[in-house]
C-alpha cells in the first residue's frame, strides 16, 4: 500500500526520508507507479511541512503523536496537491492506512480532522496572508497561519515552510524579496536536469526525442532539462544506459568545469560520491582519484564510470581525504564538501528541517578539515575548487576568507554565488557556491 510505504519513510528515523522510498517500496512489493507515488507523497510532505503542521494545528484541540500527524499530513497533501485523487479516497486511504499501522481506534480521530479540512477548503484564493495557500489556488475559511505583521519568520515557516531561523538569515542578507523569491523556489520540486557524455547535446536531445521524451535546452551548452516525471523513462532510455547522457544539475556541472581540467594532469576528488563531478572531470582525459568516507557510496562513482565508458583515468580510494593520498602531490584538487544543502532545497526538502546553529557548526568544523588537508595535496603552482550546495557565507566566503588569512601561499582566482529559480525555462534548478583557489 502506497500510503503505508510513505509514511514508513517518514516515520523511519531517518534525516534524509527520501532516500527511504526504494526501501519502503521493495519491502511491500510496489510497482514503479506505486513507487513513484510514495516518492511525490514524500518529497510533497518535506517541501510543505510548514504548512501541513500549520493546518494541523489549526484543526485539531491536542498535539497528536508524531505517527498520527504523518498521517494527517500524508492525507492533506493528497486533499491540496494532488488533483486527480478525489477528497473521499483520499480521506479513505488515510484512514485504512492509520488502521494497519496504529489500530482502528485512531481511524475517526482523522476521518474527522481531514473531512473538517474539506469543508473549510475554498478553490480560490482570498488575498488574506494567513488564509491562502502559497502556491495553490485554495484558501481556507478561517486563519491557518500566523499573523505576518507579528511574527514574520513564524509567519513564513507556516506558509513557505521554510523554518524561521533560515528565513531570518536570507532576509538579513538578501533582503525580503529575495527571500520569499527563493521560498517560493523551494517549495516545488526541479525539473530534471541532465547533460551529454561524450555525444553532442542536439544529437542526445533528437534520440531522446524519438524515444518519445521531451526536453528543452538549458542554459549550460552540454545541457538538457525535462519535467521531474519523466526521471524513470529518462534512466530507462538507451541514452542513459549506454552511457550518452547521465543525470546533473547545472550548479555542479559548471563547478566541475572551474576546474578546467587537462588531459594527462593528475586530479583528485575529495568527496566524489555519487560522481557527477568525477565523471565531468575524467572526460577531459585527466587521471582523477575518487575519495569517498563511505566505501558503498564509493562503488557508485565505479558504476558511474562504467556506465559512461570513463573508467580508465579512474582511480578508487577510501577516505575523507584528511587520511588518505600521504605523500602525493595533486595538480588539481575537488572538494565537493559536505553541507547544508540551503541551495539544493527543492531536490532535497528534507534538509531545511535539519538545519540549524549546532548543524552548522559540526558542518563547518569538518569542512575547514577537509580544506586544510586537501590543500596540502595541492603541488606548488597547482589549484583547488571548492564547492558547495550552500547558500551560507559560513560555508563558503568566510570559510576560504579564514583560510586565506592562515595561508598566504594561496589566493582566489574566481568565485561565485548561483541562485537557483523555479520560474527559468532554462535553469539552473540547483544553487550553490564555488570557487577556484591557485597555490604559489
Amino acid at each position: 500500500m502506497a500510503r503505508v510505504a510513505a509514511w514508513s519513510c517518514l516515520r523511519s528515523g531517518s534525516p534524509t526520508p527520501l532516500r527511504e522510498v526504494d526501501r519502503a517500496a521493495r519491502e511491500r512489493g510496489l510497482d514503479p507507479r506505486d513507487r513513484s507515488l510514495v516518492r511525490r507523497m514524500v518529497g510533497v510532505e518535506l517541501r510543505h511541512r510548514g504548512t501541513l503542521r500549520a493546518i494541523v494545528r489549526s484543526f485539531t484541540r491536542h498535539t497528536p503523536s508524531p505517527d498520527l500527524a504523518a498521517h494527517l499530513h500524508l492525507g492533506l497533501v493528497q486533499l491540496l496537491y494532488f488533483e486527480r485523487v478525489p477528497d473521499h479516497a483520499a480521506v479513505s486511504a488515510t484512514v485504512a492506512a492509520v488502521g494497519e499501522t496504529n489500530g482502528s481506534s485512531k481511524g475517526p480521530l482523522v476521518n474527522g480532522v481531514l473531512r473538517n479540512v474539506i469543508r473549510a477548503r475554498r478553490d480560490q484564493r482570498q488575498g488574506n496572508p494567513r488564509c491562502d495557500l502559497i502556491d495553490r489556488e485554495l484558501s481556507f475559511d478561517r486563519p491557518i497561519f500566523r499573523d505576518p505583521d507579528e511574527h514574520p519568520f513564524l509567519w513564513s515557516e507556516d506558509a513557505y515552510s521554510i523554518p524561521g531561523a533560515l528565513m531570518k538569515r536570507w532576509t538579513k542578507r538578501h533582503g525580503r524579496e529575495k527571500a520569499l523569491s527563493l521560498a517560493t523556489t523551494f517549495l516545488r520540486e526541479p525539473p530534471l536536469s541532465m547533460r551529454a557524455v561524450r555525444a553532442s547535446r542536439s544529437a542526445v536531445r533528437e534520440e531522446l526525442a524519438g524515444a518519445g521524451l521531451e526536453t528543452r535546452l538549458a542554459e549550460h551548452p552540454d545541457a538538457l532539462v525535462a519535467e521531474a516525471s519523466e526521471t524513470e523513462a529518462i534512466t530507462s532510455s538507451a541514452a542513459f544506459v549506454e552511457g550518452r547522457l547521465t543525470i546533473q544539475g547545472q550548479a555542479a556541472l559548471q563547478a566541475a568545469d572551474l576546474m578546467v581540467p587537462k588531459e594527462g594532469e593528475k586530479l583528485l576528488d575529495l568527496c566524489a560520491a555519487p560522481g557527477g563531478k568525477t565523471m565531468r572531470l575524467l572526460e577531459s582525459g585527466a587521471h582523477v582519484t575518487a575519495g569517498d568516507v563511505e566505501p558503498q557510496r564509493l562503488q557508485r562513482v565505479a558504476e558511474s564510470a562504467e556506465r559512461l565508458h570513463l573508467l580508465e583515468g579512474l582511480a578508487l580510494a577510501g577516505g575523507d581525504g584528511t587520511q588518505a593520498f600521504e605523500g602525493v602531490d595533486f595538480d588539481g584538487v575537488l572538494i565537493d564538501a559536505p553541507c547544508s544543502n540551503t541551495a539544493v532545497l527543492g531536490a532535497r526538502p528534507g534538509a531545511r528541517w535539519r538545519f540549524g546553529p549546532q548543524s552548522l557548526s559540526s558542518l563547518t568544523e569538518l569542512q575547514r578539515r577537509l580544506l586544510c588537508e586537501g590543500a596540502q595535496k595541492v603541488r606548488a603552482g597547482g589549484r583547488l575548487v571548492w564547492s558547495t550546495c550552500s547558500l551560507e557565507p559560513e560555508e563558503n566566503e568566510q570559510l576560504l576568507r579564514s583560510f586565506l588569512e592562515e595561508n598566504p601561499d594561496w589566493s582566489i582566482e574566481e568565485e561565485y554565488t548561483i541562485f537557483p529559480d523555479a520560474n527559468s525555462t532554462t535553469g539552473p534548478y540547483d544553487g550553490g557556491f564555488a570557487a577556484r583557489l591557485r597555490r604559489r
